[in-house]
């Protein structure tokens, strides 16, 4: 009787091995089927509209490669959104200082710009202003100043735009409009809706 006992356990630690595998195989499959997926297979999740970080009372200069000052971007604070790469500003003012050394200054209570800053949004007592200039031609050029609730500006191709009401001050001249689009680089303002300027004399100027 022993003898057949033996024998009996003799054959089953041969098949142990394989009869072990087989169950952990089952186990492992059971495991998989139950297991929930954490997505559906194809599913994106949707990113939601949350800024990633923040900044308080900042300053942010940009150089260019000979060490001369770009840009230079300050807020009291900021929010940067990633699933739109943008960063918006409260209380923004922004300097830009073109190869020329030309400024051009913007302000606002509030400011959208994009990912690499070409452009930029600007609500509530918006201005930009571009300060007295010479230009290549050795004329002089006066202020510029754009004034709204909303101005949106290009700042690569130096233009600026809005579909709110508008003043215009150039020196002493004073346009106003509905909508607007000047094209520095063309050198070309255009004024729409109800346009109302006022053309001070040389001689007064």
């Amino acid at each position: 009787m022993i003898q057949l006992l033996r024998a009996a356990w003799y054959r089953l630690s041969l098949y142990l091995p394989v009869i072990l595998m087989g169950l952990l195989a089952l186990g492992t499959y059971w495991l998989v089927r139950s297991t929930p997926l954490l997505t559906q297979p194809g599913h994106v999740a949707v990113a939601r509209h949350e800024p990633d970080y923040f900044l308080h009372k900042f300053s942010v200069k940009t150089f260019d490669g000979d060490g001369r000052l770009k840009s230079e971007v300050l807020g009291t604070h900021a929010r940067h959104y990633p699933d739109t790469d943008t960063l918006e500003i409260d209380l923004a003012r922004i300097r830009l200082i073109d190869a020329g050394g030309r400024l051009t200054t913007a302000t606002a209570n509030r400011a959208l710009t994009n990912g690499d800053g070409s452009e930029v949004q600007l609500f509530g007592n918006a201005r930009v202003v571009r300060e007295p200039m010479v230009s290549k031609a050795a004329k002089s050029q006066p202020r510029l100043e754009f004034r709204s609730e909303f101005l949106h500006a290009f700042t690569d191709t130096e233009r600026v735009k809005s579909n709110k009401p508008v003043e215009i001050v150039r020196g002493r001249d004073t346009f106003t409009a509905d909508a607007m689009d000047f094209d520095n680089l063309e050198r070309v303002l255009q004024l729409d809706g109800r346009v109302k300027g006022v053309l001070v004399p040389d001689a007064f100027k």
